[in-house]
């Protein structure tokens, strides 16, 4: 492994302005493609209409975790789900948890005794999964949502049956996935890269979780159900101080030289073109979604700690993508456009006791672990 989402006229005209107004929202430039290849799940839901929508920045709501059980069991561990937790609310793009039962798990995700250190793991908060290439199709169940084709085409890897019509219930219905662990049930995508109008599709991706904050040891785990983006694909340019979203190489030799259009390194024979994508790690502790999928999610500050507005410490999730692209890198495009409207979707449905006991063991203690979430 590298180491490095009425009448027939009037229907359509609903339609049409309903598109038009979900991809103003979104931060992807969302364009008419090929039509998916996978066909709809069930429509499991994912809320009900609520109270008035809340104010991003409002960081009065308490922190929370994945819809665990607030007392922990026996063996100090959260049971599982209550079945009695009411279904989050969806306003104005806003997905809104109940503070009540993400403020008990939170407590009982805090109250889990952390597995004792072994061996010489190396001192960093981290663990990650393997994935490869699952499907490809023209959805985004973040940002156009039951919009079958609406989007440009998207490269999955991890859960197999993420298209348009996928929610968090029906990602965890699914038992199939791509990546290295069965406990990870969540689905992850990226714009499909095309060289020369042929796609291309990585040789393997690591998903890491981990921690960039100075203090790791607050780090809890993300909700179920919590999605969120990174990256803008209206951006088709580099930023002015050139340091924006690059791919680069990764192997022996390195980097030898520029595509034509100087938008891609050339890399020597025994090296691969790499993209590195990373998520904010603070969570405002309240919403599931925010309407440009992004307000809900904020960056450590200055201080290497959570901002007041996004006060709850999640692992940092990162992608490390590797393209079996060398020397050749000429006439390579994004389904998004240049290389700088790369950006990258995340849809949590791990297993809520696999994804705390990593975050606990691995992340909280300030050590690395392997897939499996062992030392």
């Amino acid at each position: 492994m590298t180491n490095l989402r009425p009448t027939p006229g009037r229907r359509r005209s609903v339609t049409a302005l309903l598109l038009l107004s979900v991809a103003l929202a979104g931060g992807c430039k969302e364009v008419p493609g090929t039509p998916g290849a996978s066909s709809p799940s069930s429509d499991a839901g994912i809320g009900s209409p609520g109270p008035e929508a809340p104010t991003p920045g409002d960081a009065s709501g308490t922190p929370g975790t994945p819809s665990a059980s607030a007392t922990p069991s026996a063996s100090g561990k959260p049971s599982a789900p209550s079945t009695s937790t009411a279904p989050p609310t969806a306003v104005g793009g806003w997905i809104t948890i109940d503070p009540a039962a993400q403020a008990a798990a939170t407590s009982a995700f805090f109250a889990r005794k952390p597995k004792p250190v072994t061996g010489n793991p190396v001192k960093v908060p981290e663990f990650n999964v393997g994935c490869k290439t699952s499907h490809h199709n023209s959805d985004d169940p973040i940002v156009l949502p039951k919009l079958v084709g609406g989007s440009h085409n998207h490269t999955f890897w991890g859960n197999t049956s993420t298209d348009a019509n996928s929610t968090a219930e029906s990602l965890r219905a699914s038992k199939a996935t791509t990546c290295n662990s069965p406990d990870d049930q969540s689905a992850y995508w990226v714009p499909t890269m095309f060289q020369n109008g042929k796609v291309v599709d990585p040789t393997e991706v690591t998903v890491y979780y981990g921690s960039r904050l100075k203090d790791p040891s607050k780090t809890q785990p993300f909700p179920f159900g919590l999605r969120m983006i990174t990256g803008n694909a209206k951006n088709q340019v580099d930023t002015p101080d050139k340091q924006g979203n690059h791919f680069w190489c990764a192997g022996i030799g390195g980097e030898i030289g520029r595509s034509a259009d100087k938008t891609f390194p050339v890399c020597a024979k025994t090296a691969n073109i790499v993209r590195q994508i990373t998520f904010p790690d603070c969570w405002d502790g309240k919403h599931l979604d925010s309407p440009d999928h992004k307000a809900h999610m904020a960056n450590g500050d200055h201080t290497g700690a959570c901002p007041k507005s996004h006060p709850v410490p999640v692992p940092s999730v990162s992608f490390v993508i590797s393209y079996p692209l060398s020397a050749n890198t000429d006439g390579i495009t994004l389904a998004s456009g240049t290389s700088f409207s790369m950006h990258a979707d995340f849809f949590n449905a791990w297993k809520d006791e696999a994804l705390a006991a990593r975050v606990r063991n691995c992340l909280d203690q300030g050590v690395k672990c392997n897939s499996a979430g062992n030392f």
